[in-house]
């Protein structure tokens, strides 16, 4: 059995757990001892927010991770302007960037969603509207996102990555609303069965509930947690999902 931790990294936080420079880190939120032993499958930029999956297995930080498996990442971005079906077209396409042209995306326009406030509010320019996309892609350039809605004519904002594969920010089944996703800083900690090294393919469970302590089903439990001074308010279970 391996380990899986789901948390919600918050923006100017970086993707590991140790800084010789004092800046914020995992461990500023992940203060189980029982999980000091998990290390990140893929990073995300210290300026950007969203979920992070870090495992103890090393099989399966390899299948969600390597570039051979193909993982889908979705990321929610904010832009400068109003983007247009022009742009999510070439999206959907493939861009060409000064390392080469990424593989064809999964773009899409996207309803601007409910979500926390940012540690750093994000700078408009006045008069300049902003729109909202959903972009899922299988690659993993640096900062490729940015690069690719800037190459499409619209700067990005604000970036939060949504999903990596199977797995996503939503704390439970129901969906639709922005109080069942993970606040940034909460976890959710998962026992789920270690691949073999030869097999490409990685269950995830039927659902994700949130749990004072951990399940006792057969095959994975579940513990959900926050630091305690980044602690969400309590939601209605009303659900909406943009």
């Amino acid at each position: 059995m391996a380990k899986l931790v789901l948390i919600n990294k918050p923006y100017d936080v970086l993707c590991q757990f140790t800084d010789g420079d004092g800046r914020q880190t995992l461990a500023d939120y992940i203060k189980d001892p029982a999980l000091r032993k998990v290390y990140p499958a893929g990073r995300l930029d210290r300026d950007s927010e969203g979920l992070v999956l870090l495992t103890d297995s090393g099989p399966l930080q390899h299948q969600i991770a390597h570039p051979s498996k193909n993982k889908f990442k979705t990321y929610w971005v904010q832009v400068e302007g109003d983007i247009d079906d022009q742009a999510i077209n070439k999206l959907n396409a493939g861009v060409v960037l000064k390392d080469g042209r990424t593989k064809p995306a999964k773009a899409k326009r996207l309803q601007a969603p409910e979500l926390w406030s940012r540690s750093k509010p994000v700078r408009f320019r006045a008069n300049i509207p902003t729109s909202w996309l959903s972009l899922s892609i299988s690659e993993g350039k640096n900062r490729q996102v940015r690069r690719m809605t800037a190459a499409v004519g619209f700067p990005t904002l604000r970036l939060i990555r949504y999903a990596v594969d199977r797995w996503d920010l939503q704390t439970n089944g129901e969906p639709d609303s922005p109080a069942s996703l993970l606040q940034p800083g909460q976890y959710i900690s998962l026992t789920v069965d270690e691949p073999k090294s030869s097999d490409s393919r990685i269950s995830k469970p039927s659902s994700k509930k949130r749990a004072r302590s951990p399940s006792r089903s057969k095959n994975t439990s579940r513990h959900f947690s926050s630091d305690p001074s980044s602690q969400a308010p309590s939601h209605k279970q009303k659900r909406h999902r943009p």
